[in-house]
């Protein structure tokens, strides 16, 4: 059977249909990227049936193209993860007639970020050899893949080690070519990289060197910079920053005042959107625009910035995976709607994640499902860091910016299997899912890189090995079942991360007990410093074997196992025999105030629930520490009014507790307030007294909101007595977005010797 593939008003035998046959393509037209693949008999002369892809433009033509790769299985990362697909020796189709699309989101893709340890490297190395550099022929290789996931819009990558996009003549016009959307990021307005192209090659661009990147006392300089851009870009498909950040990752310089800021601020914004009008050809409110209130850009913005009501905002995350803020009610009617800017990796405070990608569908669902309910669903960008230790995570964000309803949060737990499916079969879809599923819950509490500043028991501790070790051995089992053509690729998505993750709680934690076991002059310390050396080599192995022998070294240098050399991924400090020897004769028991832990229970091992008429309770799989998470349905509930809370959507937990004084402890996930009218917070009673309020909201940037982000939930605590057999604790949620997991019951000790 012949395929015909054509772009609407693009292709006479598309409109030479009958009109019988017509009805689905008109069905698509002047829709934005819709598609369809459908059989139909006779579509032009001397063709009795054909398969046709027909896509709104073309680039809904290339991705019903893609798609039907993607049908006959070839898979999206088929050449990022070595996915080789199977050999057929014949393929057949079923008469179908189905549309896709629109998408749910119109602009959707990726940043390239931190790409120092991983694909810079790399790309160097074994892709642009001639220029040493990211260049054109790795984005051709990143354009392909983002068609196939059926996206359509990029952040460069853009760190001191990499030159400008537009540096090399060819991205430009290759992304141009594949259709694909540029971008820049929060800290590049009007197409430029700063860190690059004002910092390091204005004077080979314009004979001289650039003065102080401030627009208060240098704006004919800075105004030319952004206006030699926009006319070299103006014929290419773009998004365009506008706003105005330090030349990297820092704040505007210029008045120290908040008002000073902001009427500044709101300058440069008229200035970027007068260059788009003299050489886009069309006022500035038909050029896609952004404004990304990130970091300390949303105080300037929440003081008061006036943006025209075409821009589209971005919201960000705090980095972690938890949305800062959303538009409320007035913002939710802007013409030119929201976006979220959202990490899968990061480099900063308190501690970077580069090395494994460790943030689950169920969170990235319940965080961007949350903002699409807000409608912050105009443009979604995630940071992916180097790209290659984020697949799933990638491919599930695209999944989901495609269609934000097949994969809600109530059943985004079970989109690992439907991945795996699809890569590895039905029959090893189950195992890989649990594998993989397990890894999220554990990093939940803890990821590979931030263990390090997490204070663990040791009963915590060496129950994290003990979950991290079953999940690596069967990782390894699963692999000796998985096909010759798949086991590279295996290796990538399943063995490596999940392997090198336990491998790194191994390392520190057996590592820190050594320590402990030496100071209390036992010879067991040496067995857990030689288990923590064994990890560390092991981590060091892997990594070597992922760089040089996958693909007889295709990858070489894209994985590092120590990005920006964090003291994390060095070999710790182990016990040796002088200092068990040391403290043989000068061991001493420890005094103090000992807590214990008396009830440890999900949240959602409720007694029981009450819902209302307009929310109700439900527990997500996978959201949060312990694995599980209960909060409000649907997320864009209406707040109940604190004066009525005792009628908001309630839990209820039966205790058995002896008499006596307790804490209780609530963990829930470290979310933020939606907007400044709708708090995130709950109220918790005890055996009948009176409801207390109790806020989730940690400003980011904190020292407290630190310890959140690294432990994977906030934690606030009530003292109560128990004074009957049973304990009766209702917590009343109002709000959407709070998130509970966990609920533990402390009981003070006596001081013990």
């Amino acid at each position: 059977m012949p395929v015909m593939i054509g772009t609407i008003g693009q292709a006479a035998w598309i409109e030479q249909l009958t009109l019988n046959q017509r009805a689905a393509v008109d069905s698509i037209k002047g829709k934005w990227e819709a598609f369809m693949i459908a059989t139909v008999k006779q579509p032009a002369p001397g063709i009795k049936q054909a398969l046709c892809i027909i896509g709104s433009n073309e680039r809904a033509t290339a991705f019903g193209v893609f798609e039907l790769s993607r049908l006959i299985g070839v898979h999206p990362f088929y050449w990022w993860a070595d996915i080789q697909p199977e050999h057929q020796n014949a393929l057949y189709i079923a008469p179908c007639n189905k549309v896709y699309g629109s998408p749910s989101v119109k602009y959707r893709g990726i940043f390239l970020n931190d790409e120092d340890w991983g694909l810079h490297p790399w790309a160097a190395a074994k892709m642009d050899t001639a220029v040493k550099d990211i260049g054109p022929h790795t984005y051709q290789h990143i354009f392909e893949l983002l068609l196939r996931l059926k996206a359509n819009y990029l952040w460069p990558a853009m760190h001191p080690c990499t030159k400008a996009f537009y540096y090399y003549k060819e991205d430009g016009k290759l992304a141009a070519d594949y259709d694909i959307i540029i971008g820049t990021s929060h800290c590049e307005p009007m197409m430029r990289n700063n860190v690059f192209e004002w910092a390091d090659n204005y004077q080979n661009e314009y004979g001289h060197k650039p003065g102080e990147w401030r627009y208060d006392l240098n704006k004919d300089q800075i105004y030319q910079y952004w206006e030699d851009r926009i006319k070299q870009v103006k014929d290419y498909p773009t998004v365009v920053t506008v706003g105005m950040r330090g030349i990297h990752d820092g704040s505007m310089p210029g008045p120290k005042d908040m008002p000073g800021k902001v009427q500044l601020l709101g300058q440069v914004i008229k200035d970027q959107r007068d260059i788009l009008t003299k050489y886009e050809g069309k006022p500035a409110n038909e050029v896609p625009q952004i404004f990304c209130p990130y970091k300390e850009v949303l105080n300037v913005y929440n003081a008061g910035l006036q943006l025209p009501d075409d821009i589209t905002i971005v919201w960000s995350d705090d980095n972690h995976g938890y949305i800062r803020q959303l538009p409320d009610g007035k913002e939710q009617q802007r013409s030119g709607g929201s976006g979220i800017y959202y990490h899968l990796s990061y480099w900063g405070r308190p501690q970077d994640f580069l090395w494994l990608s460790t943030v689950s569908p169920s969170l990235i669902s319940y965080e961007m499902s949350k903002a699409y309910a807000y409608q912050a669903g105009r443009l979604w960008v995630f940071n992916v860091g180097d790209l290659k230790p984020a697949e799933e995570e990638i491919q599930f964000s695209m999944d989901l910016a495609w269609n934000v309803q097949q994969w809600q949060p109530a059943n985004a737990y079970s989109y690992t299997q439907h991945w795996a499916v699809e890569i590895f079969g039905k029959a090893l879809a189950e195992p890989i899912a649990a594998v993989k599923n397990k890894y999220y819950e554990l990093a939940a509490s803890g990821k590979p890189e931030h263990i390090g500043k997490i204070s663990y028991t040791d009963a915590e501790a060496m129950q994290r090995v003990k979950e991290y070790d079953a999940i690596a051995a069967e990782a390894e089992t699963i692999l000796q079942r998985v096909p010759v053509r798949l086991k590279e690729a295996y290796y990538e998505l399943v063995l490596y991360p999940v392997k090198g993750a336990a491998l790194m709680n191994k390392k520190v934690f057996f590592a820190r007990k050594s320590i402990e076991l030496a100071q209390q002059g036992k010879e067991a310390a040496l067995g857990y410093a030689s288990k923590a050396k064994e990890a560390f080599e092991g981590i060091e192995f892997m990594t070597d074997f992922y760089n040089k022998q996958i693909g007889h070294g295709k990858w070489d240098g894209i994985m590092s196992s120590h990005p920006r050399d964090q003291e994390i991924f060095k070999m710790p400090v182990i016990a040796t025999e002088a200092m068990v020897q040391q403290y043989k004769d000068s061991a001493r028991s420890a005094q103090g105030l000992q807590e214990s832990l008396v009830l440890s229970l999900s949240a959602a091992d409720y007694t029981s629930k009450t819902n209302t008429p307009n929310a109700r309770l439900e527990t997500i799989e996978g959201l949060g520490v312990g694995g599980k998470g209960l909060t409000i349905m649907p997320l864009n509930a209406a707040p109940v009014p604190d004066n009525d809370i005792l009628h908001a959507p309630a839990i209820q937990y039966k205790l058995p507790l002896a008499t006596g004084n307790y804490k209780l402890r609530i963990q829930c996930l470290p979310t933020h307030d939606l907007y400044k009218d709708a708090l995130v917070k709950y109220a918790v009673a005890v055996n009948g007294n009176a409801p207390q309020w109790v806020s989730v909201e940690i400003p980011a940037d904190t020292a407290p909101w630190d310890k959140n982000v690294l432990n994977g939930y906030v934690q606030k605590e009530i003292s109560f007595t128990v004074n009957s057999n049973e304990t009766l604790v209702n917590l009343y949620l109002p709000t959407p977005g709070v998130v509970v997991n966990r609920l533990e019951v402390i009981r003070a000790a006596k001081t013990i010797d």
